[in-house]
């Protein structure tokens, strides 16, 4: 299977390629373009031919992102086989994420850009105004690569910028397929998608002509781009990693939220930026939480997306899948202990059991890093003073969630969280009215909603004498 890249309104291969894993058979099922410097420059200066006309009618971009919408819900089924080949997500959840780029596609098409008067009199009529920053560039993920993708690309098209995506090397397929679908639905040079490696995105993020890069990734890379980003000041927005906590207060119905709990922290096996990655419980309902939640893991089905019934698929990447053994490995050696290991397919791909881990303390590797993967550790606390510090401690601060029989006294003690989106009694409740963005470490500048369509504009204040 190939795919090839959107430049300047056409599909186009690359002299090297390289291969894309299935990571449920953990073998090469396709390959896809290495864009070549020169491919770099030609779509980049496509893009800036682009810019200028798209950036004049605020009214066909919405239409044109409509019909994005239109066209990604219509192949829903396509994209979403690749995405679960590529990521190895259960087909049902990757057809999902298709539907809610196509929802993002819709939502943003109906967004404000907003002319504000701020003097209006005999004297003087002053107005700002949100104007486009040019070509910007986004990096995409490869947990939910798709998704992540419309993150980024509708919001830059309806400010009126033309965009450069570059999707994870793990798992380009369905983007570029996605690409290919909107060739004709988006004007040549607005949306541009080049694959490659590493090397692909700092070469983007250090272009002179590229205005703003948005990254989706982790710390190190987050560092790294906005370090490129800085000589030219372009504008940044990042949302990297994250160590979410979940405070479970005393009043809790066990049963009844072990469930929610699950899918919080497991989720796409694990792999999402805001999952549940720390569980503090207090020491009254701790060992009913533990039970439950066991319980919950162990009757989970583990297996190729592809197949009927399959709760999670494997790991996406092979570093990773590394990783997070060598993390359940320090766990042990820590003095942790890990409970409810579900079945796992017998042979083949980067599967890994979702598992409770018990008997650590905040110091443990587990604990204090971001681990993304099927890995839970559970503490116990006894005060709410003392939760918060453990909870707030650290340099991770994109999300976390508060869970109590009283909404309004867990709403209470989740403004006193330092991330940027906290649930009560949820997680994961990821809408496109609502920013998304990191405390900390986690991140600079929101996506989504109004906040995130404003990082692609520059204010623009006119002042105009009347006398």
């Amino acid at each position: 299977m190939n795919e090839a890249m959107l430049i300047a309104g056409q599909r186009v291969g690359a002299r090297e390629s390289f291969d894309v894993v299935d990571p449920a058979t953990g073998k090469v099922f396709a390959s896809a373009p290495d864009c070549s410097e020169e491919q770099l420059e030609t779509a980049i200066e496509a893009a800036a031919r682009a810019f200028i006309p798209w950036s004049r009618d605020l009214g066909a971009r919405r239409r044109v992102l409509v019909a994005c919408a239109e066209k990604v819900r219509a192949h829903a089924e396509e994209l979403g086989r690749l995405i679960c080949r590529e990521q190895g997500r259960p087909l049902p959840k990757a057809i999902g994420e298709v539907m809610g780029a196509a929802r993002w596609f819709e939502h943003t098409a109906g967004l404000d850009l907003p002319v504000e008067v701020i003097r209006d009199d005999d004297a003087m009529h002053v107005s700002v105004h949100r104007r486009p920053l040019g070509v910007v560039a986004g990096i995409a993920p490869w947990n939910y690569p798709v998704i992540s993708a419309v993150w980024k690309i509708a919001p830059a098209l309806l400010a009126g910028n033309s965009m450069v995506l570059k999707p994870s090397p793990f798992t380009p397929i369905a983007t570029l397929r996605l690409g290919a679908l909107l060739q004709d639905v988006i004007p040549a040079g607005v949306l541009t998608i080049v694959s490659g490696g590493d090397a692909l995105g700092r070469a983007l993020a250090a272009h002179p002509a590229i205005r703003k890069v948005s990254l989706t990734g982790s710390v190190e890379a987050g560092k790294s781009v906005a370090g490129a980003a800085a000589a030219d000041l372009k504008r940044v927005t990042l949302e990297l990693g994250g160590n979410d906590a979940a405070i479970v207060l005393d009043d809790v119905q066990p049963e009844a939220i072990a469930d929610r709990l699950f899918w919080g922290a497991f989720q796409n096996t694990g792999q999402v930026c805001c999952a549940i990655k720390r569980l503090y419980v207090h020491e009254d309902v701790y060992e009913p939480v533990k039970a439950a939640l066991i319980a919950r893991i162990a009757a989970a089905r583990i297996g190729n997306g592809f197949d009927d019934g399959i709760d999670l698929g494997p790991i996406s990447t092979a570093p990773q899948w590394t990783r997070v053994q060598e993390l359940a490995e320090d766990a042990r050696r820590a003095g942790g202990t890990l409970h409810g290991e579900a079945a796992l397919p017998e042979a083949g791909g980067y599967f890994l059991a979702p598992q409770l881990v018990t008997g650590l303390d905040d110091s443990a590797r587990l604990v204090a890093e971001e681990q993304f993967g099927p890995l839970l550790p559970i503490l116990s606390f006894r005060d709410e003073a003392e939760v918060l510090a453990r909870a707030n401690a650290g340099h991770f601060g994109l999300s976390g969630s508060v869970w109590s029989g009283r909404p309004e006294r867990a709403a209470e003690l989740a403004g006193a969280m330092d991330c940027g989106t906290v649930w009560v009694n949820q997680h994961l409740a990821l809408m496109p009215i609502a920013p998304v963005g990191g405390h900390k470490w986690s991140g600079i500048g929101v996506e989504n909603g109004s906040w995130g369509l404003a990082t692609y504009t520059d204010l623009q204040t006119i002042s105009v004498a009347k006398a």
